[in-house]
């Protein structure tokens, strides 16, 4: 499974990390609800464990908030970093095992229920679920038949975020194809600005872009076999795949300082090189979360200095829908699995989504949740999208693969992808390196 350490930051990026930070949300007032209903909680602790620190954590308190004006329980939360398996593994051996967790990949969920950490989430929760997600969310929250995982946080990584006054100068339009992305790329290198900020400097960013060009090109069929390594990465479709992104990556005018360029460009700064004081690229392909970059740190206007369009089909293909999240889960050994219980039904509600919404950096794969709740026309466009997607919504690949294949710094498919953008002209050798890389990873 993938390595707690090797966590994407791709949501957290322009968060303050306060390791270990507790906030403690408590409820207002006696023992009656706002509304004047008994508190069924009233006098209850219970403790959550997630990665979110600094924005998002303050958010996802608001939400906890919520859950005790309406229960009476006291909830706090403490943040594990990135490190959530290995966090969570030592609390448990120690005793203080936290009674929610919010687990923030499939690989961590599988392991965690592969441990036998995690009680099955109630037929009530399974329900309300179905009622307000598409199935796919719960089959990600399934291991064994059983449902572990109730998916409260999303992200949609299937975005292409461009500068409307660069596309303006050269003249073109929001890409429907593949194809016509490139074109329109070569057009903006044309006109002097580079087409693409590509953040090669950590591996994860191209493993979304292998995942969104291969689920569009070999379609979810496939997309599921190769994430479960049914299929080898030697497969005809991983070679066609390679070969199609690499006729973006090999155009050294299209990539903003070409592959080594691209190589020494983390996340942040590819968001920075399109929408800074000094812009080096016209577009910068990642998720939703480029938005809160470019609010929070660059302080551009999401809707007029920044804008998507969803990631344009490939060959024949459906235009993609790549996502990720955070699931709830109940630990077997936390010390109050009746109030865990109705904390992660609330959290499968509207309402609590409705919560984080409004503060904004959020999305929610619940098709239930107001549009007007979402903080800005773009995120409603985002949320919509993806929703919308139903059930050919395709979780992250690299998430749901072993740690040492998917998830490792200089290892695996990061380190495949990263040596595949300095030189494309290869597609055949790199998924054979793929495949021995994967082959041993999936075997331990």
């Amino acid at each position: 499974m993938r390595h707690p350490a090797a966590r994407h930051t791709r949501t957290a990026v322009s968060c303050t990390a306060v390791l270990g930070l507790a906030l403690t949300a408590t409820a207002c007032g006696g023992g009656v609800t706002p509304g004047g209903g008994e508190q069924k909680l009233s006098g209850q602790t219970l403790t959550v464990a997630g990665v979110w620190t600094g924005v998002e954590q303050q958010s996802f308190k608001k939400v906890l908030d919520g859950f005790s004006e309406k229960t009476g329980a006291k909830i706090t939360f403490s943040s594990t970093g990135d490190n959530v398996s290995t966090v969570v593994g030592s609390q448990i051996e120690g005793g203080n095992a936290p009674d929610v967790v919010m687990v923030p990949q499939v690989g961590v969920l599988r392991q965690f229920a592969k441990k036998g950490w995690l009680a099955p989430l109630s037929k009530e929760i399974g329900t309300t679920a179905g009622k307000n997600y598409a199935q796919v969310w719960k089959d990600y929250g399934t291991v064994d038949d059983t449902y572990y995982g109730l998916y409260f946080k999303a992200s949609h990584k299937s975005t292409v975020w461009y500068s409307p006054e660069a596309f303006t100068q050269a003249g073109v339009g929001p890409a429907k194809t593949y194809k016509e992305l490139l074109s329109s790329g070569r057009t903006l290198s044309d006109s002097g600005v580079p087409a693409f900020s590509v953040a090669g400097e950590a591996g994860w960013p191209l493993t979304d872009w292998f995942e969104n060009v291969y689920l569009s090109q070999a379609g979810p069929e496939n997309y599921d076999k190769l994430a479960d390594h049914k299929i080898p990465w030697t497969h005809p479709t991983v070679v066609k795949a390679l070969t199609t992104l690499g006729q973006l990556f090999k155009d050294k005018n299209m990539v903003a300082g070409g592959g080594a360029g691209a190589l020494r460009t983390d996340f942040p700064e590819s968001v920075q090189q399109v929408f800074g004081p000094s812009p080096e690229a016209a577009m910068v392909y990642e998720g939703d979360f480029v938005g809160a970059l470019v609010t929070d740190e660059l302080h551009k206007e999401v809707g007029k200095d920044a804008k998507f369009f969803p990631f344009p089909s490939v060959d024949d293909g459906k235009p993609p829908t790549v996502s990720g999240g955070d699931a709830a889960v109940v630990l077997k050994a936390g010390k109050n699995k009746k109030a865990a219980m109705e904390l992660v039904k609330y959290l499968a509600t509207p309402e609590a989504a409705g919560i984080w919404a409004q503060s904004g950096g959020f999305i929610s794969p619940n098709k239930k949740v107001p549009a007007g709740e979402y903080h800005d026309e773009v995120t409603r466009k985002a949320a919509k999208s993806l929703t919308d997607a139903g059930n050919s919504v395709r979780f992250d690949m690299s998430d749901q693969a072993p740690a040492a294949f998917g998830g490792t710094q200089g290892a695996g498919e990061w380190k495949l992808l990263q040596d595949f953008l300095r030189d494309p002209s290869a597609p055949e050798a790199t998924a054979r390196k793929l495949e021995a890389a994967a082959v041993k990873a999936y075997r331990n």
